[in-house]
């Protein structure tokens, strides 16, 4: 891989590491270095119980980068004891400089229920915020009684510089929450442009309702991005089968937030490649199956991805600020794949306010924590 000059940052403009399936984890660094010099202001992860270890992955980010933020989008609280997740996230603060962002999600039910769980909940969000805020303050606390547990004693011993905490979520009453308690958001791809102005509202208004500014919560939209320099294959995969995945797990949720028909899910799920799976679509499914699925998927549902010619893509990309958020997240491609969008990007790129490399601060926070 040719390493490019070093360029300037885009603090506003994220990818997510290791988006294609299966995993190769070993193309982590590489990417992650040439996402670094190219501009990329912040790295996500995205977490998956085989070979995609948020905490492991972000450690690697942060010894192959010295600009861009990174954060989890999403691991989730109840996977880890309070102290291990706290321990998780000072680390990663001190490892990185500060660039770290610990982004919670409530993740999806069945998989709690396969794995013995009970279900994530507002409640649990919020009093995990509190809980791990007050662990990075250096401050004891004893004998928690909460959403998240009984624990008679949790102390980290050490003050750290806290990493800012991010909700990753769809639905209304979590972008409420994140508003309240969160000092980022980053919402779900496939979002339809309507469904990204409304999650806005919400967090905004709920940030102003618990009497925060209403720009204090940096909030991330995730757009589709394939360039057609993919090919078919990967375009079908990347946009028609990643979609599929999620109508996998989370249906009724992306179907609520978009104003979506559930008789043209029911459309999908007659397909022989939906009903036939052997897996996630995204890294089980044939060419001849992704093909099915493409056809079956109403076109709107994938109209306001980033898909075509680089120039195509930047348009849609830039297209986001108007809704309202603060940065974006390109979803299914390497760094590598996406350097003609980010170039051309660079051409179109609207005239936005000074980000901080975190990427779950915005100045307004910055402000207010100054006061």
């Amino acid at each position: 891989m040719t390493e490019p000059t070093v360029t300037e940052s885009l603090p506003e403009i994220g990818y997510y590491a290791l988006s294609r399936h299966p995993v190769a984890p070993a193309e982590l660094v590489d990417e992650a270095r040439l996402a670094d010099r190219s501009g990329f202001g912040a790295a996500f992860i995205s977490e998956r119980f085989n070979v995609k270890d948020a905490a492991v992955i972000s450690g690697a980010l942060a010894a192959a980068t010295e600009r861009m933020g990174i954060a989890t989008a999403a691991t989730n609280h109840n996977t880890r004891h309070p102290i291990i997740t706290a321990t998780m996230g000072a680390t990663l603060s001190e490892l990185s400089g500060g660039r770290f962002a610990l982004g919670l999600g409530r993740g999806i039910t069945p998989q709690w229920q396969i794995l013995g769980l009970p279900p994530v909940t507002g409640a649990q969000l919020a009093d995990a915020a509190t809980v791990l805020r007050t662990l990075w303050r250096g401050e004891m606390i004893v004998g928690h009684d909460g959403p998240i547990g009984d624990y008679p004693l949790l102390n980290l011993g050490v003050s750290v510089s806290p990493p800012p905490i991010m909700l990753v979520t769809m639905s209304p009453n979590t972008l409420a929450l994140a508003g309240a308690v969160a000092d980022g958001v980053v919402l779900h791809t496939f979002f339809s442009d309507a469904a990204t102005r409304e999650a806005v509202r919400i967090v905004r208004d709920a940030a102003e309702r618990a009497g925060r500014d209403r720009a204090a919560v940096r909030i991330w939209s995730v757009v589709a991005t394939v360039p057609d320099h993919l090919g078919e294959a990967e375009h079908l995969r990347r946009l028609y089968g990643r979609l599929a995945t999620y109508l996998q797990g989370y249906p009724d949720v992306l179907l609520g937030a978009n104003g979506w028909q559930r008789t043209d899910l029911d459309t999908v799920r007659a397909t022989d490649a939906f009903s036939g799976a052997r897996g996630p679509l995204d890294a089980t499914a044939t060419i001849d199956e992704l093909r099915e699925l493409a056809r079956a998927v109403p076109s709107a549902w994938v109209a306001d991805s980033a898909v075509g010619p680089p120039e195509v893509c930047a348009t849609a990309i830039a297209r986001q600020f108007g809704l309202g958020v603060d940065s974006v997240i390109l979803h299914g491609a390497t760094p590598s794949e996406l350097l003609p969008v980010l170039d051309a990007y660079r051409r179109v790129r609207p005239d936005l306010p000074a980000l901080p490399v975190n990427p779950g601060t915005t100045p307004a926070a910055l402000a207010e924590a100054a006061r």
